[in-house]
Order: structure tokens, then C-alpha cells, then sequence
């Protein structure tokens, strides 16, 4: 589904929650809070990013994550840690 992916379907789900699909990671889930159009340099799609917040603990490296999300089904997607805040650890995803 990687290739269907778009700023517009991921804008349609801003503040609702992605659970991790991993046994290790059960109860675990981020919070989608941004989705950011990049400049289009000529490609298939819309080059976008995602911002996520999850929890302080545990701080999650970078890597290859299944989520899973109630409308868009199971999404394999590389997010990276980018930051800390009051209300958790920041983690962004880009699609190019």
C-alpha cells in the first residue's frame, strides 16, 4: 500500500492513533500530529512527512515499524525520533 500513501490520505487522519502491530510493543501507540507537504521535485506522488508523538518511555529507535490503523489497515513505515516535548517523544516519517 507504500505507493497509495499520500499527504491527502494521511491529512484525513490527523490526531487519531496508530498501534504498534509488534507482541513487544502491545498497548504502545503514536499519536499522528502533522502532515507536511515537501518540495516536489518531479516524482510519482507528493513528496510529505508525518509527525507522531508517543509516549516519554519507551524512547523507540530508528527503523521499520508495523502500525496499524483502524481505516488504513497495516502500514509498514520507517519513522525516525526527532525530538522530546511535554507530552512525549516526536517522531517523524518521510515520504518520497
Amino acid at each position: 500500500m507504500t505507493n497509495e500513501l499520500s499527504l491527502a490520505l494521511f491529512s484525513e487522519h490527523v490526531e487519531e492513533s496508530f498501534a504498534f502491530a509488534h507482541p513487544a510493543l502491545a498497548g504502545l501507540s503514536l499519536q499522528l500530529v502533522a502532515v507536511t507537504a515537501l518540495p516536489d521535485h518531479g516524482g510519482p506522488r507528493q513528496p510529505f512527512s508525518i509527525t507522531f508523538r508517543g509516549p516519554q518511555a519507551p524512547l523507540l529507535p530508528q527503523r521499520t515499524y508495523r502500525l496499524e490503523h483502524g481505516t488504513l489497515g497495516a502500514l509498514d513505515v520507517f519513522i525516525v525520533p526527532v525530538g522530546r516535548e511535554a507530552g512525549g517523544v516526536v517522531y517523524e516519517a518521510v515520504f518520497n
